[in-house]
């Protein structure tokens, strides 16, 4: 137990397994259900180490700033567009995310909605509800034998493209990225050429800025008379006006959207969308991993990333920082020393330990961009003028010293 805990703040209803992981590590943890603006997330920093936030909460460069003691942000999410990178990085805080955990959830949603607009259940529904019976088969079809259309190969893209054949669907998919096809499913030449050849077309890209309005009249143009579109990963790259437009044409008999482009902070705010009131379009509040699976998975995922990350100084799978998880020899001090990548740092920083005598048991480097992690264990000899003098190299971002 350390003598000053680290300090964990959690936003946006973190699980509680996330909470429980940490308190039991003996971290001091203050956990909010709700998002925080820009000046209320820089008062709350002041004294943090650790940061815990999902999609809605804005990690700025002003925030950063005003963090001093800020050593880590956990996404409990897959995208991290809502967290300024590169001053993180400038600030020597790492960022980890959970790219796997909600896969599945989001999968499953998508399929739902693809059998549901595919057999017309939601304009079912609601004649039922106002109390019209219409037994009626017309623009009722099988997903099976239909083509679906994947845009963006990753993660979730690969798992829909399994679980669609695993339904009789042929898959086509388009990534600016090379991807290995899994089962039956066929690569698409372009965009265009996937547009035309299918029934279905869905959104499975992440949230660089380059993908930004991606998706507008032009691609909805291209889509087959009839056909179903649904967006489950960013709401900024597709002209949802457009889509309005195809859909009250009838040119897509159905449209499923998860996310916007700008979405209400809390619950119970009002929802503004060009997409409202289409019967034919279902529209959910951005719930595609929101199961109570996927999130107890990101809670356990993400709070295990902190606890390695303090303790080990493992950056496994950071977004932002090289990725190092050096194991930890018994009874050995621990450097970790986040840097300039420029040459010559490592020779410096065991120039330095030479000049002390300080034997080296075990040392990792690596690099990323503009920036180097390197790891250092040592038996003992470590003292805090050599401490001092590797803190005051021009190179240094960071250094942190494991006990």
């Amino acid at each position: 137990m350390q003598a000053n805990p680290i300090r964990v703040l959690l936003l946006e209803q973190i699980h509680p397994e996330a909470v429980e992981l940490l308190r039991c590590a003996g971290f001091d943890v203050t956990s909010l259900d709700r998002a925080l603006d820009e000046d209320e997330l820089v008062a709350a920093l002041a004294q943090v180490q650790l940061l815990g936030i999902r999609s809605k909460t804005q990690v700025t460069q002003k925030v950063l700033d005003a963090a001093p003691h800020l050593l880590a942000i956990g996404a409990f999410c897959i995208g991290t567009n809502q967290i300024d990178l590169v001053s993180a990085t400038a600030h020597g805080v790492t960022v980890f995310n959970a790219p796997f955990s909600n896969t599945r959830s989001v999968v499953e949603m998508a399929i739902a909605e693809l059998i549901s607009l595919t057999r017309r259940l939601t304009e079912k529904n609601k004649a039922m509800h106002a109390g019209v019976w219409d037994k009626s088969a017309d623009g009722a079809h099988e997903v099976r034998g239909r083509t679906l259309g994947i845009i963006g190969y990753g993660n979730i893209g690969t798992q829909l493209s399994v679980l669609a054949e695993n339904l009789g669907m042929r898959v086509l998919f388009y990534d600016t990225a090379d991807r290995l096809a899994l089962g039956n499913a066929h690569r698409s030449a372009s965009l265009k050429e996937l547009l035309h050849d299918s029934d279905v077309v869905t959104l499975h890209v992440d949230g660089r800025p380059e993908n930004k309005n991606i998706f507008g009249d032009a691609e909805f143009a291209a889509m087959r008379q009839g056909s179903i579109f649904l967006n489950l990963s960013r709401g900024f790259v597709v002209d949802y006006a457009a889509l309005r437009r195809h859909v009250e044409d009838g040119h897509i008999v159905g449209a499923a959207v998860d996310v916007f482009p700008v979405e209400p902070k809390r619950r119970g705010d009002e929802f503004v969308s060009e997409l409202r009131g289409l019967d034919n379009v279902i529209l959910t509040p951005h719930i595609g991993g929101s199961t109570e699976e996927a999130q107890q998975d990101i809670g356990q995922f993400v709070a295990n990333k902190f606890l390695d990350f303090v303790n080990e100084g493992s950056t496994a799978l950071s977004v932002n920082l090289p990725g190092l998880g050096l194991p930890r020899r018994k009874d050995t001090l621990r450097l970790v020393h986040l840097h300039r990548n420029v040459p010559g740092v490592l020779a410096r920083v065991n120039g330095i330990l030479a000049e002390h005598e300080v034997n080296v048991e075990a040392q990792l480097l690596g690099t990323k961009g503009d920036v180097g992690y390197l790891v250092t264990d040592s038996v003992s000899g470590t003292t805090q003028e050599i401490v001092d003098q590797i803190r005051a190299m021009p190179e240094t971002i960071r250094l942190r010293v494991l006990t």
